[in-house]
């Protein structure tokens, strides 16, 4: 669990997690964790510390959807999961979906990220 952040006045964060598949979104809502390639835990770690809330919006690569959203609960560390079955993610993370549901990515075509060139978020 997360104690207060220490920086109040930092926005809430919002992070795109595209998944290679869909069995691994399946395994993060039944079991409430999650785990990322190496290079992205630095700047989710960051967010977690730096933001009052971190959300992760999970995609499946290809799938045209959205599958639902959730709250990061805990920072990365370094415990590794054999339930993704793959080297190539590093420590899990704990996280609580809120909101478990295929949207496709043209309810949100209205949606530009600045930090993207204005590109629409999908």
């Amino acid at each position: 669990s997360k104690s207060p952040s220490p920086r109040p006045n930092i926005p809430v964060r919002y992070f795109i997690m595209k998944s290679s598949n869909l069995q691994n979104i399946d395994i993060s809502q039944q079991k409430g964790i999650w785990s990322t390639t190496p290079s992205n835990e630095r700047k989710l770690n960051r967010a977690f510390w730096e933001s009052n809330t971190v959300y992760l919006i999970f995609s499946v690569q290809g799938s045209g959807h959205f599958q639902g959203f959730a709250r990061m609960a805990s920072e990365i560390g370094c415990e590794k999961s054999q339930d993704w079955g793959s080297a190539g993610f590093g420590g899990v993370f704990k996280v609580e979906w809120i909101r478990k549901e295929s949207i496709p990515f043209h309810f949100a075509h209205h949606l530009l990220n600045p930090w993207n060139d204005n590109k629409k978020v999908q």
